[in-house]
């Protein structure tokens, strides 16, 4: 093996440990953020809200501290000119988002409003819960798998990747068909918003959005997990194809066709752009 095989050799093999790690570090600090949630559930609701938004500043913290070491620079997925704008513009997505597809079981019977409830304290603590799913997630799967791979293996290769991977993500809190689904609907959608604005920003909006209006609004269940009061208590049914079943709407061909077609519209916006940087 020559010198110049060996030095590409040593390039691939650390830029798979510095993706790995990256993943990993990132994991283990939002699988401690869950822990700590579940474990300290009886503290008064103020202190509780504090507990994800510390974990959120300390990913985001973390991921920049890394990314200017590694790198020599800010990274530009952190923006703090789009951070307002971005996030809008995702949490206007996500919410409209839902807002479609239980239009549309509405129209076809599936969907009925049981009952009003009015907003609660348990509903603002799954929303400042939700933020930091949506940002822990957005930078595992977005912020170093995603933008990683598609600096070494291009942009189709990362849309694969990351969405399969993604997708797998939820399969032991549903079946293999809710995998797929998060897997077209989300895992797609929300690299291609990435990959559009070239900031965490819109997804994690996105996704922030996602969750708490499929969950704490609409009444559903969040990617086969319970979360809590809901503004509505729904009447749902029909085939699980249709509603999503017990895993939720996610898992619905609604949500998949309409969320295939938002990640088309980003995919096909986002051809200009290149590496996320």
């Amino acid at each position: 093996m020559t010198m110049i095989e060996i030095k590409r050799v040593g390039k691939v093999l650390w830029w798979v440990v510095k993706l790995l790690l990256g993943f990993s570090l990132f994991a283990v600090i939002y699988a401690l953020g869950q822990g700590v949630w579940g474990e300290f559930d009886q503290l008064s609701a103020p202190i509780r809200c504090c507990l994800p938004i510390v974990f959120t500043v300390l990913l985001l913290g973390c991921y920049a501290v890394i990314r200017r070491l590694v790198e020599k620079k800010w990274p530009s997925d952190l923006s703090l000119k789009r951070l307002v704008p971005d996030t809008g513009l995702g949490l206007g997505i996500g919410f409209g988002y839902f807002c479609i597809i239980v239009a549309i079981m509405l129209v076809i019977g599936s969907y009925r409003v049981g009952q009003w409830h009015a907003l609660n304290m348990d509903m603002f603590l799954m929303l400042i819960f939700f933020l930091m799913v949506a940002t822990a997630e957005e930078i595992i799967f977005r912020g170093v798998l995603f933008r990683m791979v598609d600096k070494q293996l291009g942009t189709v290769v990362a849309y694969v990747i990351s969405a399969l991977l993604f997708g797998f993500m939820h399969y032991f809190q549903g079946t293999l068909w809710s995998s797929i689904a998060i897997a077209i609907e989300a895992g797609l959608m929300l690299a291609a918003a990435y990959k559009y604005t070239n900031t965490l920003w819109l997804p994690i909006g996105i996704h922030w959005a996602w969750n708490f209006t499929q969950g704490n609004i609409f009444g559903f269940m969040v990617s086969g997990t319970e979360s809590g009061d809901s503004l509505i208590e729904p009447v749902i049914k029909g085939p699980d194809l249709i509603t999503g079943g017990v895993f939720g709407a996610e898992a619905s061909l609604i949500a998949v066709a309409i969320g295939a077609a938002i990640s088309y519209y980003l995919i096909i916006k986002g051809k200009k752009a290149g590496p996320v940087q």
